[in-house]
């Protein structure tokens, strides 16, 4: 705004010097005019006629002789001129020798020799030119100091109005630390930063809020999943040590019963811990760097190798539909073993005599899809998405071994891979469905 007002202010200042240079200019051509046509006489006609004060011109003439004796004109003496760096003659007007009473002021002017060494001078007062500057100088003076307090005001407005939205995120902030969990920050419906902003951390916060619960449902589900088999394992051992000793010398035989039994206690346990960090360890990315090149073919043709004698030995078909040609994803190999063979393991458990399983693999644009169907219950739909989760299992799946942690790294794995992971009705049955990227620059061999 300052650099505005001073352009105003320049350019007010140019305008004013051009009109007192052209005015200047005009008079003078019309003096030489009358000098040529009417001669000495007429021009200090003229000069007399122009100079009258009841014109109230704030012009200036003065016509001497050689001797610098006025002729004609409204100055009474030759002044005292300064000539300026654009050419012009700038001098003093007193109030006690020109026309004006106001005080002094500044009169710019131009002179001449005329024949006979008369002298011609023709000038203008600048002191209404002075007074229009000063006017435009206090307007621009109040415009700015206008523009001052409204950008202060303006300023305190909105930097309160900003500190406001603030003070309430710290506000919340301090609450949530305080142990409400359930706060969120305020919107105020505006659609502007701070609403975008309270968006984004009213999200982060329910994340973690869910991250939280999910970790007090692995907590509570490890604690009680645990206490069982720990029970159990105490409670066998416990009992072989208060049996008294046998005569025959049976005991022996009993301890290693208690003790291959306490052995597989242990390694459910184990299994479930080894499940557990897998699950982490999938979730954490960590061995994205480890990923290679694989083929998920000759992957899905080994793991079908490996699980047909389990199937048949249960009564179980099982039966492959894969393209002969390679196709190639980036993957961990030993992560992604894990977590199809789960979906088999499953499918081997849950399907009954005389059933069959189908490995199917196919690819959809830039995405492979692995199948594992079978012939079992299924799930019920309304429990497909939470069969995912740790420890869950549903209610006909209770007395068969198991931790409910197969599902759950199985979404983990496919998870880090970029994949995804979904389950279907196979009327009767299960459909689960992995999706993955294929490798880049890899083609899909023909169906």
């Amino acid at each position: 705004m300052l650099a505005m007002l001073a352009l105003i202010y320049w350019q007010t200042v140019i305008y004013t010097t051009r009109q007192t240079d052209e005015t200047i200019d005009a008079e003078i051509t019309g003096l030489a005019e009358q000098y040529r046509e009417r001669g000495l006489a007429g021009l200090v006609a003229v000069i007399n006629e122009r100079s009258n004060p009841e014109r109230g011109s704030s012009m200036l003439y003065l016509l001497t002789d050689q001797r610098q004796n006025p002729l004609a004109g409204n100055l009474s003496r030759w002044p005292d001129l300064e000539v300026q760096r654009d050419g012009w003659l700038r001098f003093r007007l007193d109030p006690a020798g020109g026309k004006r009473s106001d005080g002094p002021h500044i009169a710019q002017a131009t002179s001449f020799v005329l024949a006979g060494g008369v002298q011609l001078l023709v000038g203008r007062d600048l002191a209404e030119s002075t007074a229009f500057r000063n006017r435009i100088v206090q307007a621009l003076a109040w415009s700015g100091g206008l523009m001052l307090v409204l950008g202060l005001v303006g300023g305190i407005v909105f930097s309160r109005r900003a500190l406001a939205r603030i003070e309430a995120i710290n506000r919340t902030s301090d609450r949530i630390m305080a142990g409400e969990f359930g706060r969120r920050v305020p919107l105020k419906g505006v659609g502007d930063e701070f609403d975008r902003l309270a968006q984004n951390l009213n999200a982060m916060l329910d994340q973690i809020e869910r991250l939280m619960a999910g970790m007090r449902q692995v907590t509570d589900n490890i604690a009680h999943d645990l206490r069982s088999p720990l029970g159990r394992l105490r409670s066998r051992i416990e009992v072989a040590l208060i049996e008294p000793p046998a005569p025959d010398g049976s005991q022996a035989e009993r301890y290693r019963e208690v003790l291959q039994q306490t052995i597989g206690e242990a390694d459910q346990l184990l299994a479930t811990f080894t499940a557990l960090l897998d699950i982490a360890e999938a979730e954490a990315a960590t061995p994205r760097a480890a990923m290679a090149p694989l083929d998920l073919a000759a992957f899905a043709h080994d793991l079908s190798d490996l699980y047909e004698p389990v199937a048949e030995e249960k009564g179980l078909r099982l039966a492959t539909r894969i393209p002969a040609g390679p196709i190639e994803i980036r993957g961990d190999r030993h992560m992604l073993s894990r977590a199809i063979a789960n979906l088999l393991e499953n499918a081997v458990k849950y399907t009954p005599a005389g059933g069959g399983i189908r490995v199917g693999l196919e690819t959809d644009g830039d995405q492979a899809s692995l199948t594992v169907s079978d012939d079992g219950p299924g799930i019920p739909a309304e429990e497909r998405e939470r069969v995912f989760d740790r420890f869950y299992r549903l209610e006909a799946s209770r007395t068969t071994e198991g931790n409910g942690l197969g599902l759950s790294l199985a979404r983990a794995v496919v998870e880090l891979h970029g994949g995804t992971i979904t389950l279907a009705d196979n009327a009767p049955g299960l459909v689960a469905r992995v999706s993955l990227p294929l490798a880049p620059g890899a083609l899909p061999p023909p169906q």
